[in-house]
């Protein structure tokens, strides 16, 4: 639904946030990326970001861009816990679709990193398979949507079926994956084209989309760089999607992994939830209630509050 006085998108309100706990045998540092990236088409709203017990945390710009924060895990048990309202475009993403790949000749200098291989990004080994696959199809949307397609028909999505030893060489060849390896292999064979394609992590409600029933998680996917912007594609879903929040992108998963740990810590508790809500009748820290969220069916809703706007 488009506003008709200003020829664009209504905005909807997306409740996301997480619960962590660690259970450390000795202070351990860690990282973590949770929080959305500062981009024009998400606005945090409101936040609640606590640690318990308190520590000291840093937080930081890393070399992509993404908000993180660094500190400690005391000894014993700590808990991570965010809340949040974010508002967000109700239209699909890459909507307006346009632009032609730039040359690598004329690439900004800080996108060269992203048409090379990288840990689970192993293009190196899929130049032969893409080009036989890929290589006459038109460079640029057309090809990457080619990719796209044939992951989302040849590879098997498996539910705890990822290693976080797989490449995405090793994808095509076992067949099956998570979220992860869908985004890492579309993004090995993007670069074999040497088109700039970076690993992405969100928030993915099921706004517009018929709720699956599986646990809420994080989601991987990927974005690529086309006429001088970055556009979203997910192999996993391979359909547009309303309402992902990006939280961090880099290389690939060691870029994007929710948390880094640098020592021996247990991850005994974890919960993550990302749904839309009425505003006028959703508050921060209430109660996660899946009974007031407005996603989960093929149809787009929008609450009292979102109409007014």
């Amino acid at each position: 639904m488009v506003d008709k006085m200003t020829d664009s998108p209504r905005t909807i309100t997306i409740r996301i946030g997480f619960e962590l706990t660690y259970e450390a045998v000795d202070p351990t540092p860690i990282t973590l990326l949770i929080q959305p990236r500062l981009e024009p088409w998400q606005r945090m709203e409101r936040q609640q970001l606590s640690f318990e017990p308190q520590v000291n945390v840093e937080e930081y710009e890393d070399a992509h861009g993404n908000t993180a924060h660094r500190f400690r895990l005391p000894v014993g048990r700590s808990t991570i816990r965010q809340d949040a309202l974010v508002s967000v475009p109700s239209e699909p993403e890459n909507h307006d679709h346009g632009g032609d790949p730039i040359p690598v000749g004329d690439l900004p200098t800080a996108l060269l990193r992203y048409i090379l291989p990288s840990r689970y990004c192993d293009s190196d080994r899929l130049m032969d398979f893409a080009f036989g696959k890929f290589g006459q199809l038109q460079h640029g949307f057309v090809r990457v949507q080619a990719i796209c397609d044939w992951l989302h028909r040849n590879i098997q999505y498996r539910w705890g079926g990822g290693s976080p030893f797989t490449s995405a060489s090793e994808v095509i060849s076992q067949g099956f994956g998570v979220c992860r390896d869908f985004a890492h292999t579309a993004i090995a064979l993007c670069r074999c084209f040497n088109i700039p394609a970076r690993y992405a992590t969100s928030h993915l409600p099921d706004v517009g989309f018929q709720d699956s029933g599986s646990p809420m998680d994080f989601h991987a996917y990927l974005q690529v760089y086309i006429g001088h912007r970055w556009h979203s594609f997910d192999a996993r879903f391979n359909v547009p999607r309303i309402g992902r929040i990006q939280i961090a992108c880099g290389l690939d998963a060691v870029d994007g992994a929710f948390s880094t740990l640098y020592g021996a810590a247990n991850l005994s508790a974890f919960r993550v939830w990302a749904y839309q809500i009425d505003p006028a009748v959703v508050r921060l820290g209430d109660p996660i209630d899946l009974a007031k969220r407005l996603d989960g069916t093929p149809g787009l809703r929008f609450s009292s509050q979102d109409l007014a706007r």
